[in-house]
This record gives C-alpha cells, sequence and structure tokens, in this order.
C-alpha cells in the first residue's frame, strides 16, 4: 500500500474493492510513524487508485476502538468517537477520506467498524484477540490462564465467517456514505472467556488474577444500523465460536 504504481497495477480491471489491510493496535503503538505511512497513506493511496480505475465500491475495514473507552454500551455509531493510538486514529482518518473522495470524486464506499474478530487462522498479533490464544497455550501445558485486573473487562467477540458475510453484503449494497457496527451486541468479559476455553479444552485449571490497568474496560455493539442497512445480524454465538478456534488449535497439536 505504501508505493502508488504497485496499488494502481494490483487495481488494473477491478470494480470492486476490500480494502483490510493494516498495520495492529500494538504496532502502532511501537511504531507510530510506520503506523501512519501504511494505515492511513495506504488507504489514501488505495482510494485515491480506486477512483482513477472507476471502482465501483469501495468497502473498508474500520474498527470500534475509533470509539475508545465507551460511557455507554451498547456502542453506537452515533456516539462520540476518543480513538487513542495511532491504529485507531488511523482508522477514523480512513472514514473521513472516503467521505472526502465520495464528494469529490463520487466514489460509493461503506466503512465496517468490526469489534473483536476472531475464529480459525487467527493473528497471534492482535491486540484485543490474541488473549484467545494465549489462554489456549497455557491451558494446553496445564497452566492457568493469567487475566489483567479483575476479569470483568469484557468485549464483543465478532466470528470471522461473521465478518466475512458483512463484508460480501456491504459490497453489494447500494448504500454510500456510512459506517456500521460489526458485532454480536453481547459484551464476554475475559472473566467469562477463561471459562469458556477451559471448559472446551477440558482441562481442570482455574485463572490467575494480576493488578494491571486495561486500555478499555468493556465493549458491546449496538448493531441496529447494520441491520436496517444490510439485512445483517450475527450467525455465530460466542460459545459455538470459540469452540471453532479450540478446535482448530486440539488439531495442530496433534500435527
Amino acid at each position: 500500500m505504501r508505493y502508488r504504481a504497485l496499488v494502481d497495477r494490483a487495481m488494473t480491471g477491478v470494480d470492486r474493492v476490500v480494502h483490510l489491510a493494516a498495520l495492529a493496535i500494538n504496532k502502532s503503538v511501537a511504531a507510530p510513524t510506520e503506523s501512519f505511512d501504511v494505515n492511513l497513506m495506504g488507504t489514501q493511496h488505495v482510494a485515491e487508485s480506486a477512483c482513477e480505475a472507476g471502482v465501483e465500491r469501495f468497502v473498508f475495514a474500520s474498527s470500534a476502538s475509533v470509539y475508545g473507552d465507551p460511557k455507554k454500551l451498547p456502542m453506537s455509531e452515533s456516539d462520540g468517537v476518543d480513538p487513542r493510538t495511532p491504529y485507531c486514529i488511523s482508522k477514523l482518518a480512513g472514514e473521513r477520506l472516503l467521505g472526502f473522495f465520495e464528494e469529490t470524486r463520487g466514489l460509493s464506499w461503506m466503512a465496517l467498524r468490526f469489534f473483536n474478530v476472531y475464529g480459525p487462522g487467527q493473528r497471534t498479533d492482535a491486540y484485543y484477540t490474541s488473549v484467545v490464544l494465549t489462554f489456549l497455550r497455557r491451558i494446553a501445558n496445564g497452566d492457568a490462564p493469567v487475566i489483567d485486573g479483575d476479569g470483568e473487562q469484557s468485549m464483543d467477540f465478532i466470528h470471522v465467517h461473521d465478518v466475512a458475510r458483512s463484508l460480501g453484503m456491504a459490497l453489494e449494497s447500494d448504500v454510500s456514505g456510512v459506517v456500521l457496527n460489526v458485532g454480536t451486541g453481547v459484551s464476554t468479559s475475559i472473566r467469562d472467556l477463561a471459562r469458556i476455553l477451559i471448559q472446551h479444552m477440558g482441562v481442570d485449571v482455574e485463572p490467575v488474577f494480576r493488578p494491571r490497568a486495561v486500555l478499555v474496560s468493556r465493549r458491546a455493539a449496538d448493531i441496529s444500523r447494520i441491520r436496517d442497512v444490510l439485512g445483517w445480524q450475527p450467525t455465530v454465538d460466542v460459545e459455538d465460536g470459540l469452540r471453532t478456534v479450540v478446535d482448530e488449535f486440539k488439531a495442530e497439536l496433534s500435527r
């Protein structure tokens, strides 16, 4: 994404674009300049190239992290935003940038604010959901999951299958210039996450708690807008979804 000529080459003959590429939150904190170069200037390159190539539809992967630590649950697209890291700032700026290209170049776009995406094949360095694999590795070794704080901090875990469905529906929609939450509307505490994973792994351990500050204390998406706009709603609940991750993890251990 940093090299415009390569982006232009990739855009040849393309009529629909899904822009997912970005450096993750923890990387952005460690390397802010590189993060803005990839996440913001990269989005600028992809969006401008799409306009010049006559792309009919542009879907941007934004993030619930633009909200910061919410003042209320569930979190709505009409709530205020408070991005806290270069990653979050660049995601919000990406949304605004697409609005600029719609106004000046007629780009048809939609931004999806993903909550805590998880599922088979997930990355091991994702700030908010790497906890799943971290817990699984410890449980598999017979060690207790270590939870920061009291474990009552929560996430809205959305399965990658439902995320993929939202992207497909956004590509097919003719609604432009909107941002939509993609989550379940269910807030799952880290304490409950550990319980579910221990149960699925069939290991007799209890989590250990350690005092430590957390970046975001709670999350749950208001998904009424995406239901209205796209007719989308989640189909995988967290218990079943985490079982798919555990099954893949066990299969890898047995190889």
